[in-house]
C-alpha cells in the first residue's frame, strides 16, 4: 500500500491482526477472534470494532458465552480513543476482559503490539494493542496455564487516521 500511496491516495493502516484467543481444558474449548480499528481513508473515518481483511466471523454474545463456558465477561466494548487522529480518524479497537472460572490454558496469537498501525497523509497512528494477564503485560504470542479467577485482557489496536 505504501508503494501505491506514492501515486494514489490509500487508506491508513488498520489493526492488521485477528487477535486470536483460545481458552480450554479437558472439559471445554473456546476460540474467538477479536475485531479492532480499521484505518481511515481519504473520504471517511475508519470503522471501529471490526475485523480488517477477514470475513465470516461473528462476535459471540456475552450471555451465550457465559452460559456455555466457565468464563465471565468483565468488559467488552470499544477502546475509545485508540484510533489515530486526523481529518478522518481511524477506528477504535476493542477491549475484551475475561475472567476464567476454571483452571485452563490460554493461547493468544496477535500482532501490532510493538508497532502501531500508521496514519496516512499526516494522520496519527492508532494505538498498538496490549495483552494482559492479571494486569501484567503478555507478549503478542503466548501460551500460559491459568488458575480459576485469573483475568485476561485483550486490547486490540486502533486504526490509523487519514489527513492532518
Amino acid at each position: 500500500m505504501r508503494a501505491f500511496g506514492e501515486a494514489i491516495d490509500v487508506p491508513a493502516e488498520g489493526q492488521g491482526t485477528m487477535n486470536n484467543v483460545t481458552l480450554g481444558n479437558d472439559q471445554f474449548t473456546y476460540y474467538e477472534t477479536i475485531g479492532g480499528g480499521q484505518g481511515a481513508c481519504p473520504t471517511a473515518d475508519g470503522p471501529s470494532g471490526v475485523h480488517v481483511a477477514m470475513s465470516n466471523t461473528l462476535s459471540t454474545p456475552v450471555e451465550a458465552l457465559e452460559l456455555q463456558y466457565p468464563l465471565r465477561v468483565e468488559r467488552y466494548g470499544l477502546r475509545l480513543g485508540s484510533g489515530g487522529a486526523g481529518r478522518h480518524p481511524g477506528g477504535d479497537g476493542v477491549a475484551r476482559v475475561l475472567r476464567v472460572l476454571e483452571d485452563c490454558r490460554l493461547s493468544i496469537i496477535s500482532e501490532r503490539r510493538a508497532h502501531a498501525p500508521q496514519g496516512e497523509h499526516g494522520g496519527a497512528p492508532g494505538s498498538p494493542g496490549r495483552n494482559l494477564l492479571n494486569g501484567e503485560r503478555l507478549p503478542a504470542k503466548v501460551t500460559r496455564d491459568l488458575a480459576a479467577g485469573d483475568v485476561i485482557t485483550v486490547e486490540t489496536p486502533g486504526g490509523g487516521g487519514w489527513g492532518s
